[in-house]
């Protein structure tokens, strides 16, 4: 019988605490195990270098040099699959964000309190990710050129459909490089994307100093609006409603849907009841299954559906499944999406 190759992990933090947490959580698993552990980027280097372990994890904030400036001296020389390790804090989520533009497969938030008292916790989120970064591939970040042309982009041609948009593992560029390469009108865009409370702010907050129309952390009964982008707040299912008016949200913190809060799934679910005919659903990157029901759902209901292809995936999971349940209209590359749903749009 074969023998599946554990994923290698390398573990760099300058608290020795949260190295042997991380360690005894990594060890513990039967299809991974710590290779090295470091106290700073520049022992780190020596590992990275000598070892060529499958996925690291990489505090963000650490002395001598930062996790980000290490981070994108990795993906400039070694790209490699990289998990930041991240304190809970305002500041410290708006690194997180650059992290992820700068190549980081995923992140994961530091427990607020003590590190044993919250370690199944731990357990359960951090394997999981390792996991999914053992299967990912590695993409280059954002460019600079890239975000200031997304900056200035001309909004133009007809008003759209509402656009729902559910990512995981990869989402952050997958779903900026989406909204960036649109150049038409639509009557707003809802977006799940996998992420803990305090985060989705941040990332709300980075699309919108990047893009050419408004993006915002949705708030409850908060009205869609031309153009206008509302981002489910971590911890909070989001769904669309409508009323004589129009479109609106509603947030709520009912029970994980596909161990998820917010989920995809309930996103899709209520868009394809709410606008049927008059949406769009897609699916990007991400890891597990959700949003490949409510998919199948807004096909059902006559929405035009998409789910983001293997090649251009950074784990091809949630997208792979909305696919072979039939939920997907088209699969394509990243760069493809906006140009298909305008063409499928004007057709029509």
């Amino acid at each position: 019988m074969a023998v599946t190759r554990k994923i290698r992990v390398l573990i760099v933090d300058d608290s020795p605490i949260v190295r042997s947490v991380l360690a005894r959580i990594v060890s513990a698993e039967s299809d991974m195990e710590v290779i090295g552990q470091a106290s700073d980027p520049f022992d780190a280097k020596r590992w990275i270098m000598e070892e060529s372990p499958d996925v690291v994890t990489l505090d963000v904030e650490m002395p001598r040099m930062d996790g980000i400036t290490f981070l994108k001296r990795i993906m400039a020389y070694k790209p490699l699959p990289v998990i930041m390790i991240s304190s809970y804090t305002q500041e410290s989520s708006m690194r997180t964000m650059e992290a992820l533009e700068a190549g980081a497969v995923d992140f994961v938030p530091k427990p607020t309190s003590n590190l044993e008292e919250n370690l199944n916790d731990l357990k359960r989120e951090i394997t999981a990710k390792i996991r999914a970064a053992g299967w990912a591939r590695v993409r280059p970040s954002l460019t600079a050129r890239r975000m200031e042309s997304a900056r200035k982009a001309v909004r133009m041609g007809r008003i759209m459909k509402i656009m729902a948009i559910g990512a995981s593992t990869g989402g952050t560029q997958a779903i900026e490089r989406l909204l960036s390469s649109m150049s038409y009108r639509t009557q707003g865009i809802v977006i799940v994307q996998h992420m803990p409370p305090r985060y989705t702010a941040s990332f709300a907050q980075r699309l919108d100093s990047v893009l050419s129309f408004p993006v915002s952390e949705a708030r409850d009964r908060e009205r869609l609006g031309k153009d206008k982008v509302l981002i489910a707040p971590g911890g909070r299912h989001m769904r669309v409603m409508r009323d004589d008016s129009g479109y609106f949200v509603r947030l709520d913190d009912g029970p994980m849907v596909n161990h998820q809060r917010p989920s995809v799934d309930v996103l899709f679910q209520s868009v394809a009841e709410a606008a049927g005919r008059d949406a769009v659903g897609i699916v990007l990157t991400g890891m597990g299954e959700d949003g490949a029901r409510g998919l199948l759902a807004m096909r059902h209901a006559g929405s035009f559906t998409v789910a983001q292809d293997e090649e251009t995936s950074v784990v091809y999971g949630m997208p792979r499944v909305a696919a072979e349940m039939g939920g997907a209209c088209k699969v394509a590359g990243i760069s493809e999406i906006a140009e298909i749903i305008f063409a499928h749009s004007t057709s029509r």
